[in-house]
């Protein structure tokens, strides 16, 4: 007769449930760390690309005066971009390394770091 309390299950030491990905998963302050980073990067380019295109409507106005003045103003909201993203880069990176311990930051010169109660490993 069969004993419904009997259990076939696989020895725990079976290797089925571990596969190997090829990369790392990556954590949520390694995330954050990089979108951070990755908006920097991208509001670097954005305000590059507006000064590229100011420059091309100054060359292209044919010297007709509201062109040039229409140029001009995306130059210089372009310059003024690249200014406040450097200023920006630059306050930052000051206050990681006056007011954060060593090793956390809030992403730019130094990864985001979360304050835990546990920590791996410990017992």
């Amino acid at each position: 007769m069969f004993n419904f309390l009997t259990v076939f299950a696989q020895p725990s030491d079976s290797n089925y449930g571990k596969v190997a990905l090829g990369f790392k998963i990556p954590n949520i302050t390694e995330i954050l760390t990089f979108i951070f980073r990755f908006f920097f990067i991208l509001a670097g380019l954005v305000a590059l690309l507006y000064l590229l295109l100011g420059a091309l409507a100054w060359i292209t106005s044919g010297g007709n005066k509201e062109s040039v003045d229409k140029a001009r103003e995306k130059i210089q909201a372009a310059l003024v971009g690249l200014i406040l993203i450097f200023v920006v880069l630059a306050v930052v990176i000051v206050v990681e390394n006056i007011f954060f311990l060593p090793g956390q930051g809030l992403g730019l010169s130094k990864p985001i770091v979360f304050p835990g109660l546990i920590q791996p490993g410990s017992n």
